[in-house]
């Protein structure tokens, strides 16, 4: 197997910042008390008259950004994904959402990935609750190249927007030219296939990808859909994959419970309910502390998962 080029997303997002300062002087970038791991640090050295330290003040950081925004600037609002969405979930509500505020929540640390910090730390349903969100638009990128050109559409894409990565290096999955095209809303198809499609988001593209490699070899021809975009969800393309394949499962690092796989069911429910169709995440319950690897293991989300429950439903 070919060694894999690693990436962190978290330094891909703090970069990107820093570039879109010197296009956009309207940006402005609000943290809250932890920009050394969400990497706006760069920002904060670079532009500090336009970087906002809120401290350990979450939901002042969103309400702020959104007066930010009433006065025409293009704010950036990061800190955890646990922080970022359950802490500060009625600010997001009456001040962003409700209100369409041009904010830009960007969260990393998303998921079980943040290993050792356990429960307390380990975000899984906020991808839910930002969805359920009217006005709200969703994203949960791949890899490095992905995150750069997403955080570039949050900048010049009015309306609100929560987006998250994870915590981890990961597999540099796409080149620059892979991702010039991206639009926000639309799914891309990473690999083609006709036996069944795996429809993923984040971190678990990565998993699917593999997944998709090994069961080649077993003779299933698999298709990998990175649904970057989980709310608007690219619905034309779920379709698709339901016309153009015999089963579909869903991938993500998150509760099974509302987030991507409960935005694909919707889809398959109202128009294509015959499918065999599962979904794969961390199932009703709050996990454990332990490696990243270990983790996905134990909860049902490592590549040899993926594959055995692909071979099950195809059957």
């Amino acid at each position: 197997m070919t060694k894999k080029v690693m990436a962190n997303p978290r330094d891909a997002y703090g970069e990107t910042l820093v570039e879109l300062g010197g296009k956009y002087p309207n940006i402005v970038v609000l943290d809250a008390d932890l920009s050394k791991s969400t990497k706006t640090i760069l920002f904060a050295k670079k532009y500090p008259e336009r970087f906002f330290e809120m401290g350990i003040a979450e939901a002042n950081m969103i309400s702020a950004a959104a007066g930010l925004a009433s006065c025409g600037k293009i704010p950036f609002a990061s800190t955890f994904a646990v922080f970022a969405t359950g802490r500060v979930y009625d600010q997001i509500r009456i001040d962003v959402a409700y209100s369409e505020a041009n904010v830009k929540i960007f969260a990393t640390h998303g998921g079980i990935s943040v290993g050792k910090d356990g429960a307390s730390h380990q975000m899984i349903e906020d991808l839910t609750l930002m969805r359920v969100l009217p006005n709200m638009t969703v994203l949960a990128p791949s890899d490095a190249t992905q995150t750069r050109r997403l955080v570039e559409l949050m900048a010049t894409t009015k309306g609100p927007m929560y987006a998250r990565i994870g915590r981890a290096n990961s597999p540099v999955l796409y080149t620059k030219d892979d991702v010039k095209d991206i639009e926000i809303g639309k799914g891309m198809i990473t690999k083609d296939g006709s036996d069944v499609s795996i429809i993923s988001c984040g971190t678990m593209v990565d998993q699917a990808v593999d997944a998709q490699e090994q069961l080649a070899g077993e003779g299933v021809s698999a298709r990998v859909v990175d649904m970057h975009t989980i709310k608007p969800l690219d619905e034309k393309l779920v379709l698709k994959c339901a016309k153009q394949t015999s089963a579909i499962v869903t991938v993500e690092e998150h509760s099974v419970i509302g987030g991507l796989g409960g935005a694909v069911s919707e889809v398959l429910a109202e128009h294509c309910s015959c499918i065999p169709f599962k979904r794969i995440g961390v199932q009703d319950m709050f996990c454990e502390s332990g490696e990243p690897d270990e983790l996905f293991d134990k909860y049902g989300l490592s590549t040899a998962h993926i594959m055995k429950t692909v071979k099950k439903l195809l059957k």
